[in-house]
């Protein structure tokens, strides 16, 4: 699959779960699945990278399903959502020699997702009889999905 594609795609998954994203691309240059050598992001190949990245992301899984855990839209969320997508797609984009063009569609990747995990995320706790739960839940299981597939293809 094309590289700036996963670009986008790991921005999509930064809509869904801001700090998945990362996680999954520092997992990824950490087993050598992402060659990060001589760019900005070659930190990543260091073990604490992704330790760093994935309690930040068990975090955000949790804080998620807290009851005063603001709307994704809001500028706040809506911010780090399309900065996470941004390095994101960066990242993805600089082991091909594309990091601008990565970055930037990782960015308009985090908004898509942001905005469609958003509206997908109230249409199924509706037709799920006003129960969030699941659907966090089933969020969280597809973001770090998608996030592992999409970095899996980069090399």
């Amino acid at each position: 699959m094309p590289v700036l594609v996963l670009a986008f795609l790991i921005g999509v998954v930064a809509g869904l779960r801001a700090v998945t994203a990362p996680a999954a691309v520092s997992w990824a240059a950490k087993l050598g699945w992402l060659n990060v050598e001589g760019t900005p992001f070659a930190f990543l190949h260091y073990t604490i990278s992704p330790v760093i990245f994935t309690v930040l992301a068990v975090g955000e899984l949790v804080n998620d399903k807290l009851p005063k855990t603001p709307s994704r839209k809001a500028p706040a969320s809506f911010a780090v959502r399309i900065a996470m997508g941004a390095f994101s797609g960066a990242v993805i984009g600089a082991s091909k020699q594309n990091l601008f063009a990565g970055l930037l569609l990782g960015a308009i990747g985090a908004v898509v997702g942001t905005l469609g995990g958003y509206e997908a995320r109230v249409r199924l706790t509706t037709a799920f009889g006003g129960k969030d739960l699941p659907v966090a839940l089933l969020e969280d299981v597809v973001a770090i999905a998608c996030g592992f597939l999409i970095v899996s293809q980069a090399s």
